[in-house]
């Protein structure tokens, strides 16, 4: 099932989840509503050597010629068309989310576009996935993320796993990706699953 999805792509470190995330929808031909924080930009120059001084034209080079469309959204613009519940998406992805987006979301701050969207998909009932990355954890991370899973947000750390036996940074990513995708009731085929190989034996 095609439609719009919104995705958040924070300070926190793993700009690369963000960045295979938009564009294995866009491969699907999903349309990708793209947020990017100052800080999040800061990582994306830092973790992916991106040109950030050009973003239009490093946004077209990652994203553009795929299947679905994407569209980008500065993160100062609160009217856009996402900040309101009236525009239709499935849901939100913040891949990855920082612990101060986190805290903004939490509490309902809505001081920037992405935490006012965010706040939409609450408001609306609508899926709404936060990926963090963080560690340790102190006690109001903690309770931030108890008081969203409360409102039924799917808090999906970014954690990998290390069962399927992954050989490379790409097949880690992959996994946390494709655990993102069964959160959002898409089909993909990023990692292999448990059991898989003992069903086909």
């Amino acid at each position: 099932m095609n439609g719009n999805w919104v995705i958040g792509i924070t300070g926190a470190s793993g700009a690369i989840y963000g960045v295979r995330l938009c564009q294995v929808l866009l491969t699907q031909g999903q349309d990708v509503h793209l947020i990017i924080t100052e800080a999040g930009w800061r990582v994306l120059h830092d973790e992916l050597d991106w040109n950030v001084s050009k973003r239009k034209e490093t946004l077209e080079a990652h994203f553009g010629g795929l299947k679905g469309t994407y569209k980008f959204h500065p993160i100062a613009d609160i009217g856009a068309s996402v900040a309101s519940g009236s525009f239709r998406t499935r849901g939100m992805v913040v891949i990855p989310c920082s612990m101060g987006t986190l805290s903004g979301i939490a509490r309902a701050a809505s001081d920037n576009l992405l935490e006012r969207t965010a706040d939409v998909m609450l408001k609306e009932g609508r899926t709404l996935i936060l990926v963090p990355r963080e560690t340790p954890l102190h006690a109001i991370h903690l309770e931030n993320m108890l008081t969203l899973s409360r409102m039924g947000v799917r808090m999906l750390p970014a954690m990998p796993a290390f069962y399927n036996r992954p050989s490379s940074i790409d097949e880690m990513v992959d996994f946390l990706v494709g655990k993102v995708l069964d959160s959002m009731n898409i089909e993909h085929s990023l990692y292999r699953r448990w059991g898989e190989n003992d069903e086909q034996s």
